[in-house]
């Protein structure tokens, strides 16, 4: 008889693996029968794992940290022990200040120019009292720490020097229709919505800030995955097909049909097959880009629960929520992740997997192998765009260096 698991999720192209494990069969092939629940917003999403009205979920990985140190309500300790995807986000503007901060350039803009031009631009308006506004998908999200890294970076200040609101991701095309934001932070399909519409024009992906940027993860209740531990392991190998099956060129029509379902994204199946595909459209009537990884789902252990990771978002959650750096918080952050279950679900199989669970992020810039429990690994660059690295074992002397 089939283990029974309900998993919550956004209409985003990266809430993909759980989807194609239930339509192609893959979780039933290792004994799971998945049902899927949409809903548009994280605070949702998250209500209805902490409530147990959902088993697992499709999660922004700060979110999962959140909740279990406390930040915003009581403490749940919860588990990632699956990487849904790295990268995938863009920086999407209103297309007059895209033009501005863009200037001749064409296709994605330079982090550092655009950084730069975005400068001037944000404290000219906020000395005349009108801040430039920004709309990311959550407090504690990845949109929110990458888009805040970049900024101050560029010697913009996020909580001084522009706004920065929450917007759920399917109504982000709508906020910059409306004037509401100046600039999103979002997942696809809704950068490429608002390009559809004429309302946005993309002048970054997040990958360009951090080329190997944790996005989502499978998160569970800790006692959940205890008690439903063997049914984790064998749903982790379901995954880990899907994760295979996205990425072959010859599926990325049919699985952007898929996924373009009403039930699903409810969306156009082009504009989800072009993220896919990792081809952007930066502007409306303006030629197709292609991006190498813009999104990542697959390959060098891109589903590997990275404690590294973990560690680095909580060091964004010290510097942002204005809290002092505490070692027992970090170590509860770190626990997060959990490669252990990774591991014990993978051992055996075809998978690759890293011979360690922590690495300097930032650190590689050239393909490099690296040691492995089990078969062979490449890993290509993880570099932030302005050359730092991080070091989980040096936490507090990385976040006295940032500006």
């Amino acid at each position: 008889m089939n283990t029974q698991l309900t998993i919550g999720f956004l209409p985003l192209v990266d809430a993909c693996l759980p989807i194609l494990a239930l339509e192609h069969g893959f979780a039933e092939d290792e004994g799971i029968s998945l049902s899927l629940v949409k809903d548009l917003s994280w605070a949702t999403v998250l209500d209805r794992l902490l409530y147990g009205h959902s088993d697992a979920a499709h999660m922004i990985a700060p979110l999962a940290i959140a909740a279990t140190l406390g930040r915003g309500r009581p403490a749940q300790p919860l588990a990632a022990p699956f990487v849904l995807g790295l990268n995938g986000n863009a920086i999407t503007l209103a297309p007059k200040l895209a033009q501005r901060v863009r200037g001749d350039e064409e296709g994605l803009g330079d982090p550092v120019k655009v950084g730069a031009a975005l400068r001037e631009i944000a404290l000219e308006r906020a000395a005349a009292g009108k801040p430039l506004t920004f709309g990311v998908v959550h407090r504690y999200s990845s949109h929110n720490y990458m888009l805040r890294y970049w900024l101050a970076s560029c010697g913009i200040h996020a909580d001084k020097d522009v706004d920065i609101s929450t917007v759920a991701p399917p109504f982000c095309a709508e906020a910059l229709e409306l004037g509401e934001v100046d600039g999103i932070c979002v997942g696809e399909p809704w950068n490429s919505v608002a390009v559809e519409k004429g309302v946005g024009e993309i002048v970054l992906s997040t990958s360009q800030i951090w080329r190997r940027g944790v996005e989502k993860v499978l998160a569970l209740r800790e006692p959940v995955l205890e008690e439903k531990r063997e049914a984790v392991l064998r749903l982790i190998r379901a995954l880990c097909r899907a994760a295979a099956h996205f990425v072959d060129p010859i599926n990325w029509e049919h699985n952007a049909a898929i996924l373009a379902r009403p039930e699903y994204l409810d969306g156009s199946p082009e504009l989800i097959r072009r993220a896919i595909a990792d081809q952007i459209l930066i502007a409306r009537g303006g030629t197709m880009i292609h991006y190498p990884d813009f999104m990542f789902q697959y390959r060098e252990a891109a589903n590997f629960p990275w404690v590294s990771q973990a560690e680095w978002l909580y060091s964004q959650m010290v510097r942002w929520d204005g809290l002092t750096f505490d070692r027992a918080s970090a170590d509860k952050a770190a626990r997060v992740f959990r490669p252990d279950i990774y591991r014990a679900a993978l051992l055996g199989t075809n998978e690759p997997l890293p011979g360690a669970s922590s690495k300097v992020e930032g650190s590689i810039v050239t393909p490099t192998v690296v040691g492995t429990q089990q078969g062979n690994m490449v890993l290509e660059s993880n570099a932030f765009f302005d050359g730092k690295v991080f070091d989980p074992q040096r936490i507090e002397e990385y976040l006295a260096q940032l500006p």
